[in-house]
């Protein structure tokens, strides 16, 4: 968009109009990464001692579609944790990646733990853990080989994306992510995995071909013992 002010100035003018009193502040998101498209946003992340809690809000200005996320200086600490159990660091990565507005002194200790987060990697996942993943992969795929409702191929297809993708970037202590995430996590974990991956399920999208997607499920739960089904039981 022509009207759009430099991201840097904008996100700055948001923080002096809005938030004039905060500890600190910072850009974060696409723009900070060279990533931006027409349809990206500025994402702002602010740290205020004064608030009782976190909150988010999102408005227009500048020409940009802006969220901000607000803090105090302990309460990212929860989302920290939250993000951690679940392996998708979003918070971490903002912190991390973004260029700091306001208050250097704040940030930086918060940014220092961001990092070692990330570069730590999320928790391993125990053998209960793996065997009950590859149960959930195995009944998703073996509905994907039976079904000839092609409506119901398409979810059922998603789905297995979905787990195959999250199995093999938390079998290897790698972050997973959602929608465009689920890419770039894998293309960072195993590029040439990511470009078969996207090849098997294309076939199929467009020609209906489930052999490649058969093929490449089978071929990542083979090191953890394959398919599962027979003597699998929970909450026994």
């Amino acid at each position: 968009m022509d009207d759009r002010r430099e991201p840097l100035k904008a996100a700055a003018e948001v923080v002096n109009i809005h938030f004039p009193d905060c500890d600190a502040a910072l850009l974060a998101g696409s723009v900070v990464r060279g990533e931006a498209t027409e349809t990206s946003d500025l994402d702002i992340v602010i740290f205020d001692h004064s608030i009782p809690s976190s909150y988010r809000q999102s408005h227009i200005e500048f020409g940009w579609p802006i969220e901000v996320f607000v803090h105090n200086l302990t309460s990212y600490e929860q989302f920290f944790k939250s993000d951690y159990e679940r392996a998708r660091p979003s918070m971490q990565r903002m912190i991390s990646e973004g260029i700091i507005l306001k208050g250097d002194h704040t940030i930086e200790p918060i940014k220092k733990e961001a990092r070692r987060i990330l570069d730590d990697g999320p928790e391993e996942w125990t053998e209960e853990t793996i065997r009950l993943k590859r149960y959930f992969i195995t009944d998703i795929l073996e509905d994907f080989v039976g079904c000839s409702n092609r409506a119901e191929e398409i979810f059922i297809a998603n789905t297995l994306a979905e787990l195959v993708s999250e199995f093999v970037l938390r079998t290897n202590r790698k972050w997973i992510g959602s929608a465009k995430w689920i890419v770039r996590a894998l293309n960072q974990y195993d590029e040439a995995f990511t470009i078969r991956l996207i090849e098997a399920f294309d076939a199929f999208y467009k020609k209906g071909d489930k052999k490649h997607v058969i093929q490449l499920v089978d071929d990542v739960l083979k090191p953890f013992g394959g398919r599962l089904f027979e003597g699998f039981s929970l909450g026994r």
